[in-house]
């Protein structure tokens, strides 16, 4: 039987998925807040990566859980969040219009 290694975090239902499939699991529960934060971090950059391959919306979907899930231990509401998005999509706008910055004189 081959044994295939992952070493990153998944989702809370995958041990269990795995399990059912019939395969065997070896998993670890990541307690401290640091060490989940990042861990977090890697896989934001991990579901933004795939993302950019496979231009799937389910991509989009594993990326806005993960902030959900930065924001929750970081003691961030979605309320507080959408705020500080709003606000700064007012202040500078948002990507709507596809403006790409080629250079600035003099800086």
């Amino acid at each position: 039987m081959t044994k295939k290694t992952y070493n990153k975090l998944v989702r809370d239902n995958i041990p269990d998925i795995i399990e059912k499939s019939g395969r065997e699991v070896d998993f670890i529960t990541i307690t401290d807040l640091n060490e989940k934060l990042t861990l977090l971090n890697n896989k934001l950059v991990e579901e933004v990566q795939e993302y950019n391959t496979t231009k799937n919306t389910e991509e989009l979907v594993d990326i806005l859980e993960v902030v959900y899930t930065i924001l929750s231990l970081k003691d961030i509401s979605f309320d507080t969040f959408e705020k500080l998005r709003t606000d700064k999509k007012l202040e500078k706008g948002g990507f709507d219009k596809g403006y790409f910055l080629v250079s600035v004189k003099g800086e």
